[in-house]
Formats: structure tokens, sequence, C-alpha cells
């Protein structure tokens, strides 16, 4: 026997024998559950830009009926790619449930997302805290050292990881007595047959327990997506969950099509949808709520009164503008003189950008005329490309930081 057999012979040798080593993975984001909002959250966070894992702990998915909701974002898709596969085209309509049909569809999109790992037919057997981090040990020998988890209603990992209070914050209807609406990651869920509400970023945080979100048993997809959202910001700037950005996060779900505002009016196929979520969140431009639905009545036209207020709150310089001007209505002139003179620009180049937008970026059907009293729908496309109160900052309580 020669001397490379032997070696070949002693190499096989110690590679049955070894162990094999157990894999350890690093997700930014960890979600664990397989209902409604942990899909949610693991699509939103996948597509977010993170490594997010999403453990089943069974072999597929167990998604709920969906309750009649302003569907927007994820569930929205999630209904469009249902309704689809039925032969429906283009329609969020809620037809029959079929379990089986909707943990198909959410199989095939989830093993679409490069960002996205989906463990099946695994349980984890252990788990614990790391620093600000955590890690999880599996039935399989795996090893998972996310930054962030996000627990869908799982009571042996609240005794597990001795999690002493879990958030019981609902979603609460749209009220402008006061500024919560401003820190809104999520709206139009369903509550007592009325869909005018809104969800508080800040309710996602438990005190005490930081980089994990808690999502509860009646949590849907509308609120697992602004936890995936907020999950995925940690993970992907390395910071703690505490010091998630507001309106970073917000920009985040507005731009993947989650309604942060409850216009029932204002379908996500509006071409100015995006501008009336992010004026509407700053409350420049209230809804009208009327039996339980949220109206931002897009054709009325703008009183002075109702935005002169909200304007010099959010923007010093507001208040030289109204003291000069005294008008009870707002005419398009008038408009890009105040959004020029606020945002420090120049009227004459302002208004010869505004006509060349209207048509082709806008979408506006109205005509370009100066002296038109503007609807609401055009105050909130000027407000948003040149004088966007959304930029502003807020605290917790959406009070205006300057």
């Amino acid at each position: 026997m020669n001397f490379k057999v032997k070696l070949f012979i002693v190499f096989c040798f110690v590679s049955v024998s070894l162990p094999v080593l157990a894999q350890t993975t690093k997700p930014a984001v960890l979600v664990v559950g397989n209902g409604n909002a942990a899909a949610a959250a693991a699509i939103q966070s996948a597509v977010s830009g993170v490594k997010t894992t999403l453990l089943l702990q069974s072999g597929g998915f167990d998604i709920a009926p969906l309750r009649d909701e302003l569907h927007s974002g994820v569930q929205a898709t999630f209904l469009k790619k249902i309704n689809e596969s039925k032969g429906i085209k283009d329609s969020l309509a809620i037809t029959s449930f079929d379990k089986i049909l909707a943990n198909d569809v959410l199989t095939k999109w989830t093993d679409s997302l490069k960002n996205l790992t989906v463990i099946k037919n695994v349980v984890y057997s252990k788990g614990s805290r790391s620093g600000n981090s955590w890690t999880f040990k599996l039935s399989d020998g795996q090893t998972i050292k996310p930054r962030v988890l996000v627990i869908a209603n799982d009571e042996k990992l609240k005794t597990m990881l001795s999690i002493a209070t879990i958030p019981v914050s609902e979603p609460v209807a749209l009220d402008y007595s006061t500024t919560l609406h401003r820190t809104s990651v999520a709206s139009g869920i369903e509550i007592g047959g009325k869909n005018s509400t809104i969800f508080s970023m800040y309710n996602l945080f438990l005190p005490l327990q930081e980089n994990l979100i808690w999502l509860k048993s009646n949590d849907g997809m509308i609120v697992g997506q602004a936890a995936g959202a907020t999950a995925a910001y940690a993970g992907f700037f390395g910071t703690k969950l505490s010091e998630a950005n507001l309106k970073t996060i917000q920009g985040e779900l507005i731009n993947y099509k989650l309604a942060l505002m409850p216009f029932s009016d204002i379908v996500l196929t509006d071409s100015n949808w995006k501008a009336i979520q992010f004026v509407g969140l700053t409350g420049m431009l209230k809804a009208n709520i009327n039996n339980g639905r949220a109206l931002f009545l897009p054709d009325q036209q703008v009183k002075v009164d109702e935005v002169k207020q909200p304007i010099k709150d959010f923007f010093y310089k507001a208040q030289i503008w109204f003291d000069d001007h005294n008008a009870q209505e707002l005419n398009l002139k008038s408009t890009i003189e105040l959004v020029s003179y606020v945002g420090n620009k120049s009227p004459e180049n302002t208004l010869k950008e505004v006509e060349k937008k209207w048509k082709n970026t806008y979408k506006l059907s109205s005509d370009f005329d100066l002296n038109k009293t503007v609807t609401r729908r055009e105050f909130a496309i000027l407000l948003q490309d040149y004088l966007p109160p959304f930029n502003v900052n807020v605290d917790k309580n959406g009070k205006v930081v300057r």
C-alpha cells in the first residue's frame, strides 16, 4: 500500500468520524410565527434590504381570513395574488377564503425574495438574549443569531425569554385633538366595523426589552408590515430598536404602498396617493371623519382657515406670509407664492415648473389656471413637492420638533 492510498484512507476515516458542524447564521432579523402578521413582517423586512429568517415551526403558513379593512401594502398585494390565482384580475375584493391557496401563494412569494430564508418543520429548542442581540438553538442543530427578534404571539417564548410585559396597545381611531397621527406606521385596521384607525410606531416597542417586537394574536398583515420595516431599520443600520428613526420608517412603508393614513376615498392606484399620504400624516389637511370612515375629499377647495395654523406650526416664515395675505381661499397663484416664500424658492421659477408638471407629472385633469381656488389634492401635491411638511421632525407624541 503506497503513501497516497494510506493518506486517502486516513482522510476518509476522519471525515466519517468527525461530527457534522452545526450551521450558524446571523440574519439581521428573525421572525418567529406562521400567521398573517409574521408573514407580512418577514416579507417587509426582506424587501427593506436586510437578511431575514422566518421560523414557521410548522410545515407552512397558517393564514386567517382577511378582515374588511383598508387593504394596502403587503396585505393588498397578497389579496391581489390570491384573486389572480382564481382568475380575477386587478381586484382587492375579498372572495371565499382558502387556507391551502393562501399557503401556496405565500410560499411562492416568500421563495422569490432573495433576502428571506423560510425554515419549515423545525422548532426552536432554546432562546436567549446575547447583549442587544439574540441566540436561538433549533431542533435540527442550527443556531440563529439575529440582531432583532420579532415574535408573533408565542407564549412559550414569552416564558423562555422572561418577557414580563407585552404590548397591549391597539389601533386607535383617527382623532385630530391630539397629534398622535403623525407617528402612525399603519392604518385602516378594522375595529368594531370602523376602519378610520391609526397605529403608532411606538406601540411596537417593549419597555426594558431592546431589539424585540411582540405581535399580538389579533395583529394582522398591516401591523406586521409596520413591524417588519421597523425591525429592518435596526438591522440595517446596526442600531437599537429604540433608536429607530420614525420618518425613515414611515417613508419606507409609504414607498411600499402601506397606507399610514386611512383615507378611504384615495385608492392605491391614485397617481397622487403618495403625496396625499405624506401631507396627510402631518395633519396639514385633515380628513373628514364620518361613520367610521376618513375621507380626504381631494376635490374640495382649500380654505385658508383650515391650513393657516398647521402651516404656521411647521414653518416660522409662514406667519409673515399669512400676515400679508388675508384672502379666505387660496388660489393657485397664491399657493405657489406661499410655498416659494416659505421654502426659499424663486416664485417665477416655481410657477414655470408647476405649469410644466401640471399634466404630465402630477397627472391633474384640471386646467392650469392661476386664478382658480386650489383643491385639497392640488394643495397636497404642491406642498409635498416644494414645501414638504413631512420632513419636519416630530417627537413621540407627534409634536413638532424644531
